[in-house]
């Protein structure tokens, strides 16, 4: 399976939209400015794909992206962003809470972490959340290539040391860089492994 060839399919400000009730989805969700769009396009080896902004806060709605009919890679709005209004956050938070524990096809959702950064709060415990209603979830650090190797990696540890109270065993984690590439490759091969497209 050949995520280059990952077309947009449309967007959805409702999971009853979503009418598809087949085809897995591998949604991805992080803090805004996370760096969630810049993956999602790296993955796809496409420049703007998935809409990027400085502006933290611009994915609004759930957006689906389709790989050769087999996979669609899903653009969730990202958390905890203050600056847009109450009643937007609320929104956001309705809709991303209401995918999450309803999308029959949600097969995994990646919560992106920035390891640039010591673990967050609100990181913690969206994942604790995503964890107490068994919704099916990985880790993928971004942003690996903006500090020193020592302190992106101490970070990352960190939060796997903070995480390894919600799980019996730890989730998936991977470590990428939309920036140098690091690690697309291997998160775009465990998917093609999840669906047998070895």
């Amino acid at each position: 399976m050949k995520f280059e060839k990952a077309v947009f399919l449309r967007s959805y400000g409702a999971v009853q939209q979503i009418k598809d009730e087949k085809t897995p989805q591998f949604a991805f969700i992080g803090r805004s400015n996370v760096g969630k769009s810049s993956l999602i396009n790296a993955l796809a080896s496409k420049k703007d794909m998935a809409k990027t902004s400085s502006k933290p806060g611009k994915t609004q709605l759930i957006n689906v992206f389709d790989i050769e009919g087999h996979i669609h890679l899903v653009d969730l709005p990202g958390y905890g962003y203050a600056k847009v209004s109450k009643k937007l956050r609320e929104q956001f938070e309705g809709l991303i809470t209401d995918y999450l524990l309803r999308s029959d096809t949600l097969y995994i959702v990646f919560i992106l972490i920035d390891a640039s950064i010591p673990p967050q709060r609100i990181d913690l415990e969206f994942v604790a959340w995503c964890g107490e209603h068994k919704v099916p979830l990985g880790i993928a650090f971004t942003k690996t290539d903006k500090k020193k190797k020592k302190n992106t990696e101490a970070n990352m540890l960190a939060f796997e040391d903070e995480i390894s109270q919600f799980f019996e065993e730890l989730p998936v984690i991977l470590e990428t860089s939309a920036n140098s590439k690091h690690g697309i490759k291997e998160l775009g091969d465990w998917i093609n492994e999840q669906m047998g497209h070895v």
